[in-house]
This record gives C-alpha cells, structure tokens and sequence, in this order.
C-alpha cells in the first residue's frame, strides 16, 4: 500500500514539505494502517514519523571561484577589514622581529615567513607559531 495520504498528512502536521517527512522503516505497517490525523498524531509523538532537517545551500562553489565578489557580497565596511588586516599584519611582524633579533629564526626563515604573512597565509599569532614549530623553523641551541 502507498504511504501518500499518510505522508501529506504528516507533512501538513508537522508544517514542513512531503519530501521533508521521515517515516521509521521498521514501522510501515503502523503508518499504513494509520488513516487519521489522530493517529498520524501519535505516530509523530511517537517519534515514528520525524522532519527531516533544513538543507542548506552550500557556499563552497561560491567560494572556490573568483566571482561574485563584488561589494555587494561583502560584509562590514572596508575600514572594518582594513582594520582587522592592520591589527593582525603588525602582530605577526613584531612576532617575527622578536624572533629574528633573539637568533630564534634565520634572516632567509624570517624573510620566507614574512612574505607568507603578507600573503595572508596565518589567520593570527598561534596560527604562525604553531606554522614554525610543524615545519621545524626555530634554530637548535
């Protein structure tokens, strides 16, 4: 027997779409044999028919391509931005002349880190940092 009317009944109870309704493979039988909005009642507090969750639609694609980046996808202000890229550029260059000047990174380890900061290449201080250590940047004592 089909599980249409059922389905559409749930949908209409639980106010989500048909193709949002999950019915319990197990209990196929019960949900046939439930033909009242009653009894798909209980059946939803019986957790035997559910909602599905909302899908959303991936940013991913949007992202990996260099389209759509226009002003009117970005968000905040571009002081905000600059703002933020300043404050974090400035750390990450006091972090790298603190460590060149205490003979913990050489020139040529401080001039390739510096670029990739420039680059954007660290999200903040512990992100550099824990770059350092990973690649095994600080010199042997």
């Amino acid at each position: 027997m089909s599980l249409k009317v059922q389905k559409r009944l749930a949908a209409e109870l639980l106010k989500v779409g048909e193709s949002r309704v999950w019915i319990d493979p197990e209990s196929i039988e019960r949900v046939e044999a439930a033909i009242t909005r009653e009894e798909i009642r209980r059946l939803i507090h019986e957790k035997v028919i559910r909602s599905l969750p909302e899908h959303g639609v991936s940013r991913g694609r949007a992202r990996s391509k260099p389209r759509r980046r226009g002003p009117g996808s970005r968000k905040g202000s571009t002081t905000d931005r600059k703002t933020l890229w300043i404050n974090r550029i400035r750390r990450l260059r006091r972090i790298l002349r603190q460590l060149r000047g205490s003979k913990k990174i050489s020139k040529d380890i401080y001039r390739r880190l510096y670029l990739l900061a420039k680059g954007g290449a660290f999200r903040d201080a512990s992100h550099l940092k824990e770059y350092i250590e990973r690649h095994g940047l600080i010199r042997k004592r």
